[in-house]
């Protein structure tokens, strides 16, 4: 008896095995050409958990007969990667699947990167992480880039019947029956990914006794029980986990509250509080700024009030925010002025302070003609005179542009351009 789990006996072994992944595998796309050419190149397969990279790259391979060995870049040690380049030398060449492709260190590094150059080993690397951001520039800058999607449920479903048909693999010499609702949630909630819908559907058939007529029956409530959590795919410190939190302030800045709570409720799913609270906090401040001032001391004391009472009741603060965000007229113009005023100060636009708001606290200020001629405002009607406060070389540079969203900088907006008019009148 095959004791193997199911998602490793079901590994396709040839390319038209494979499901899903049509933008690389269908007619025409660039891995199926690869294999009618038969001209396998080094490449990195990279995308979320159970999306079939590992099973991809082993498929490509035996598609085309090639000798093929699998290494894990973490566990696997420089001496293993040595023992398969000597095989290909035997050989003439070798495919090396290598799982946790990012987390290769320098000395495999090195080591692996003359053979790659000379074709004796075709590399085919695996990971979750986005290349551009965790594999080394000298490795990548040595392999096709191919993204793997999230399976559609329908990619999910395929899968599932042909593991219950399967009669090697799988399950086609026993009898089981699971039901369209059943199916329907294997294909659903495992979230896109295989390797969890078919681990699932494992357990629900060992786990399931024979009815009278030696039928395994699998109906909607033991999926749901097979399943547990197996509805949302999130690693907290992966690529896909900053994808959900800038879809969360995209949608917030978008005004998107059913969106917002959806990435909301992922993040909340992932146990991720202080991720949540610190975008809340910079969104409250970048993307509404001036248009509601108080968006950001009500998003901290919701933060506040979620840290103090936890989850999973901290979900419902975090809602009451994250609505009235969404909902907030949006400003980011005070912010936007001083990435322009930094801008100046980092490109060497400095200037000289002037001399009349320089420090006049000390003995022989006078004499130095600090603090001359200075207007204390507040000896004035409406507490504003007439002065220049800005260096001389930027004495007319204008940072700020106010508003029109949100009753407060429509307010600030007139005193403003009122300042502005008073300037030009001198």
């Amino acid at each position: 008896m095959n004791h193997k789990p199911l998602a490793y006996r079901m590994r396709p072994n040839h390319i038209n095995e494979i499901i899903g992944q049509e933008h690389l595998v269908g007619e025409g796309k660039i891995l199926k050409r690869m294999v009618q050419a038969e001209r396998l190149a080094s490449m990195i397969l990279y995308g979320p958990p159970g999306t079939g990279k590992t099973s991809m790259a082993n498929a490509l391979a035996k598609s085309l007969h090639l000798q093929v060995r699998l290494l894990n870049a973490v566990v696997d040690k420089k001496k293993d990667m040595e023992i398969v380049v000597e095989e290909a030398k035997m050989s003439g060449s070798m495919v090396l699947i290598l799982d946790e492709v990012h987390r290769l260190d320098k000395a495999k590094q090195d080591f692996l990167l003359p053979h790659l150059e000379s074709n004796l080993i075709t590399l085919i690397g695996c990971t979750t992480s986005n290349p551009y951001h965790a594999i080394n520039p000298a490795i990548r800058s040595r392999c096709h880039l191919f993204e793997l999607h999230a399976l559609t449920p329908s990619d999910v479903k395929i899968a599932i019947k042909r593991a219950l048909t399967d009669e090697k693999n799988g399950y086609g010499n026993q009898s089981i029956t699971v039901s369209e609702d059943a199916l329907e949630h294997f294909s659903r909630s495992s979230g896109g990914d295989l390797r969890s819908a078919l681990n699932g559907l494992e357990l629900a058939v060992a786990s399931t006794p024979m009815n009278d007529q030696d039928e395994i029956i699998i109906d909607l409530s033991i999926a749901e029980e097979c399943m547990q959590r197996k509805s949302f795919s999130h690693d907290r410190d992966g690529d896909a986990h900053y994808d959900v939190l800038s879809a969360f302030q995209k949608s917030i800045r978008g005004s998107d509250v059913d969106a917002a709570l959806h990435y909301l409720g992922r993040l909340i799913e992932a146990g991720d509080l202080d991720s949540i609270a610190r975008r809340m906090i910079v969104i409250a401040y970048e993307d509404i700024g001036l248009a509601n001032p108080q968006a950001g001391p009500r998003a901290i004391a919701a933060v506040q009030a979620a840290e103090r009472i936890g989850f999973p009741e901290a979900r419902i603060p975090l809602a009451v925010a994250i609505v009235e965000l969404c909902l907030s007229p949006k400003s980011n113009t005070a912010y936007q002025a001083l990435d322009a005023a930094l801008a100046d100060i980092r490109s060497g636009k400095s200037g000289e302070i002037p001399n009349h708001l320089k420090d006049a606290h000390y003995q022989g200020a006078k004499s130095l003609g600090r603090g001359v001629d200075y207007k204390y405002p507040h000896d004035y009607p409406g507490a504003w005179v007439y002065q220049q406060y800005l260096p001389d070389s930027l004495k007319n540079k204008q940072y700020y542009y106010p508003k029109n969203t949100g009753k407060f900088e429509q307010a600030m907006k007139q005193v403003y351009e009122k300042i502005l008019k008073e300037k030009k009148n001198h």
